[in-house]
């Protein structure tokens, strides 16, 4: 590699991957052979660590549990012009890395996600498929997202992106986190389609299909209320108010009729709702403004790292 070649790293997070791990870092180094490989351990109780040294691989450790915990770090120590974030369980292509590194530097992109596809029936569960789609969906609708496969662990990123991302989640949310970084900012990103096989025998997944996914769901909930406070707190109101309307109709019909008022805690439930949903349309409005300045912030720290440059 010349001296203007930009520097491209893989980041391996691992949990009791010994199975998978060395093969995984073989199968990169042969696809990147340029590249410096990082395998960040997460408390492994297996024999990953001593089977990533025995690879070559540059092994560290994170000890707060949880791959956004693990990702967070990677982020911050290495540093690097072209990260490819990987998993350690063998699922993901290595020869499809050159690839996805030609189309990041090819079209300046900022972000390039590569879309599983399964080649053989055992890759995907069935409840990772459904749950895959419900998530990606919803992602779509309220962000406006231009990916099919939104919780892939298999991307590459540029340097400015990597320095710029605030990494919150601490487990399997961090795709989403990532996903809709890019969509905030408005990166130039795209996707490419790349072969996913079944783990290794002896490997076991470590995402549990309800429990993360419930998790990627409070965290859509979380971003939308934080990147979207407008539409999320206008439809909060509008609930509370079309509540009150229900509640107070009959007291103010009654009222009309016999000028009395004899449903008073109707009439207070009913006012109560109705004061919530303004305050609800008051908080959307402010907080919008809050976010449309966390946005030219994090735009800014964003613009400061040059593009990728083929």
């Amino acid at each position: 590699m010349d001296q203007t070649s930009p520097r491209v790293a893989v980041l391996i997070p691992c949990y009791n991957e010994e199975v998978a791990i060395g093969s995984v870092i073989d199968d990169f180094r042969a696809a990147l052979p340029d590249a410096a490989i990082y395998v960040y351990d997460n408390n492994s109780t297996d024999r990953t660590v001593d089977i990533a040294r025995d690879h070559g691989a540059v092994v560290r450790s994170e000890t707060r549990q949880g791959k956004g915990h693990v990702v967070r770090r990677m982020f911050s120590d290495v540093e690097a012009d072209i990260y490819v974030l990987v998993d350690g369980d063998a699922t993901y292509d290595a020869a499809s890395a050159p690839a996805l590194v030609s189309r990041l530097l090819n079209d300046g992109l900022d972000m390039v996600s590569a879309s599983r596809r399964q080649v053989s029936v055992e890759a995907y569960r069935r409840g990772h498929v459904a749950g895959n789609r419900i998530l990606t969906g919803l992602v779509a609708l309220l962000f406006g997202a231009r990916l099919k496969d939104m919780l892939s662990g298999y991307r590459v990123f540029s340097r400015r992106f990597v320095k710029s991302f605030p990494a919150l989640a601490r487990g399997f949310e961090i795709e989403t986190e990532l996903t809709v970084h890019a969509l905030s900012l408005r990166m130039p990103m795209a996707e490419v389609e790349t072969p996913y096989r079944e783990r290794q025998e002896g490997s076991d997944s470590k995402l549990n299909t309800w429990r993360d996914g419930f998790r990627i769901l409070m965290t859509i909930f979380q971003l939308v209320k934080e990147e979207r406070p407008l539409p999320f707190f206008l439809l909060s109101g509008l609930v509370l108010v079309i509540l009150s309307l229900i509640f107070g109709y009959p007291v103010v019909a009654e009222f009309v009729d016999t000028g009395r008022v004899p449903r008073l805690p109707s009439a207070i439930l009913a006012t109560g709702l109705m004061l919530l949903g303004f305050l609800g349309f008051t908080c959307g409005m402010i907080l919008d403004t809050v976010t449309h300045g966390r946005l030219e912030i994090k735009r800014l720290a964003y613009l400061r790292y040059p593009g990728p440059q083929n």
